[in-house]
């Protein structure tokens, strides 16, 4: 196979040998390349039977591209033994050997929706309380137990507080009726095909049928899936594992970069090979992400150079508001893809999607929403929306049966504070203010778990929505605004040109410009890591803003606000530590504001308005006057 499409350092990774490898793959250094190269090459150039091949994946649609790019570039018709993701192996493992565990062949998966159902009937059968200890809490940490191979005998054992004994006695239960269903979770995949293996007969027969192991994104494995590999590369150790651990960002999925460690001493013999040349981006935006990954202590950093121009500077915006946010952003967005190309919106939690979506909606921009919901059409925005419906049309029955499907009780509650007290509320106060009265009279926020990252997620979009009411003088006003925001659909255009995602859904996706926004302290870093045990949780934060920078191929900006409604009330913020972090030689600030600062003639700081001009500093209409009203422009 020739090599001349391969860089110094992927020729070395494809045309390894034998013994383990590990490739250091940083953003956009080609690691696909090179994992279909090595599986081409051992192939065409080592004969390997492709049936001795596993190349195992994250996702199916990456197990997918890898599979369809290894067969248009090899002469032979065989497929390689296995290409997809660690569950689906595991699966396929189990229907074969699964007895050994005492698990019959014909067991069923159990989904997440079937897990929170068999939990739900456990707790009530318990008489656990669910509004003290919610099904959610307890399938997490039942699953980062599995995932960290701790046995149900070895939590019972460590159960040394109230909540962690009461972990271990729903963990038996719940393993029980799984049992009983011959029914398995995820994480059980995981946990038997490792135990499976751990037979020596079983292993061995394995380790015959595939004799060379291939892991993509090695710093998203977990415990289990470690274990699994060692297991899999048995004696012969032909493992290649690629990864990069400045792009480790899923530790609340169990994953743990330490794994890349862990190779060095599990495997002596280890050969590592970095791949230090970017495919992707400038390399003003490599420096920058550089100049803030860097600060991390617990793992090294890929320093990557770029095969194509320096670039322009990192745009840095400073906005007053989330709304002239949204409007500096969506203008640049606007001008990108009115030129046909594609741009992404990253911001770190789904919350922050709504000023976005309410920008471009008003611009009749059309936009696509990457892995998520629109945030009018999230459960808990719809639950609370549908009080302020009820209270505004009490004979409206959509509203009212989604709110008894919440609970009788909440209903009646919600009914008689309604007739009792709420007339006087509506004609005076703020649909703001009658929110948060809602949730405070019907526990709304008792259905929540901050110790559920999901959960999280919802308290957000609730103080989102709080937010966005209190900007309304009356119910109606707000509920019109939200229901002409939901009868738009321009946003499913396929063909949409603008994306809007958080950062983790943006992993391994590239875009030519991108907008980072909402670089607060509180925002991103996010407070949870800041409140709930430092470095570690601050050093993720970090990582996720690096793999935020690199989606960027040609220009990158950023952006924070100097205020921002919160909880339904409007606070300064602070500036982010990653904003700090960055050299100010590699910034460019950027805006109205700015253009006014540097503008070269007169002219350009004015706009028409009338028969005279006016001067806009950011989104401030500053004064209206003549243009010899400002001939001394260096005194403002």
């Amino acid at each position: 196979m020739e090599g001349n499409n391969l860089n110094a350092e992927q020729l070395i990774a494809v045309t390894h040998r034998e013994g383990p490898l590990l490739v250091l793959a940083g953003a956009g250094s080609g690691k696909t390349r090179v994992l279909i190269h090595r599986v081409a090459w051992l192939i065409k150039e080592k004969h390997v039977d492709p049936s001795t091949i596993a190349l195992l994946t994250f996702t199916n649609k990456a197990a997918g591209e890898m599979k369809e790019r290894i067969k248009k570039m090899g002469e032979k018709k065989n497929e390689i033994g296995f290409s997809g993701t660690f569950h689906t192996f595991c699966a396929k493992l189990l229907r074969k050997y699964g007895s050994i565990v005492g698990l019959n062949p014909h067991y069923v998966i159990f989904d997440t929706g079937d897990c929170e159902s068999l939990m739900k009937n456990i707790l009530k059968d318990l008489s656990i309380d669910p509004k003290q200890s919610k099904p959610g809490m307890f399938l997490a940490l039942i699953s980062k137990m599995k995932n960290d191979l701790v046995t149900q005998k070895m939590a019972e054992e460590r159960a040394h507080d109230y909540l962690y004994r009461q972990v271990a006695k729903v963990w038996r239960e719940y393993q029980d009726r799984l049992r009983k269903n011959n029914a398995v979770d995820f994480d059980d995949l995981l946990v038997k095909a490792v135990e499976v293996l751990k037979n020596k007969e079983i292993q061995k027969e394995v380790n015959e049928q595939l004799q060379w192991i291939l892991v993509d994104e090695y710093q998203d494995t977990n415990k289990a899936q470690f274990e699994l590999t060692k297991l899999l590369a048995g004696d012969r150790h032909n493992i290649t594992a690629v990864g990069d651990a400045a792009q480790a960002i899923y530790s609340f999925r169990g994953a743990d970069y330490r794994n890349l460690r862990l190779l060095e001493e599990t495997y002596p013999d280890l050969t590592t090979v970095g791949l230090p040349k970017n495919y992707r981006s400038t390399q003003s935006i490599l420096d920058a992400a550089y100049s803030v990954v860097s600060n991390n202590v617990n793992h090294p950093t890929l320093k990557l150079s770029a095969t194509r121009e320096v670039g322009q500077k990192i745009n840095l915006y400073e906005a007053q508001d989330e709304k002239d946010e949204a409007k500096f952003v969506v203008e640049q967005c606007r001008k990108i893809s009115d030129r046909d190309e594609e741009v992404a919106i990253l911001y770190r939690t789904n919350a922050q999607s709504r000023a976005f979506e309410d920008e471009l909606l008003k611009r009749d921009l059309p936009y696509k929403l990457i892995g998520g919901l629109r945030f009018y059409n999230r459960a808990e925005v719809k639950d609370l929306v549908a009080y302020l419906r009820l209270i505004n049309n009490s004979e409206e029955d959509v509203s009212r049966q989604r709110i008894e499907k919440l609970g009788k009780r909440k209903a009646a509650v919600f009914d008689d504070w309604l007739f009792r007290q709420a007339k006087e509320k509506i004609a005076n106060g703020q649909p703001g203010e009658l929110l948060e009265e809602i949730v405070n009279i019907t526990n709304y926020l008792d259905r929540f778990d901050e110790r559920d990252e999901e959960d999280v997620a919802r308290l957000e979009n609730i103080n989102e929505l709080l937010a966005v009411a209190s900007e309304y003088e009356t119910v109606g006003q707000f509920l019109e605004s939200a229901a002409l925001s939901e009868s738009d659909i321009k946003q499913h255009r396929s063909n949409a040109k603008i994306n809007l995602m958080t950062i983790h859904a943006a992993k391994g996706l590239e875009f030519p410009e991108v907008f980072v926004v909402g670089l607060e302290e509180g925002m991103f870093p996010h407070s949870r890591s800041m409140f709930e045990g430092g470095k570690e949780e601050i050093e993720e934060e970090r990582r996720l803003m690096y793999v935020a920078m690199t989606r960027a191929k040609e220009n990158l900006t950023i952006s924070f606000a100097r205020s921002r409604l919160i909880f339904g009330g409007r606070h300064q913020s602070i500036p982010s530590r990653f904003l700090a972090e960055i050299p100010e030689i590699l910034l460019k600030k950027v805006g109205l504001s700015r253009q006014f600062e540097k503008a070269e003639k007169k002219e350009d700081l004015f706009d028409e308005y009338g028969d005279k001009k006016r001067i806009i500093v950011q989104d401030w209409e500053v004064a209206e006057a003549s243009k010899e009203d400002f001939d001394d422009i260096d005194n403002w």
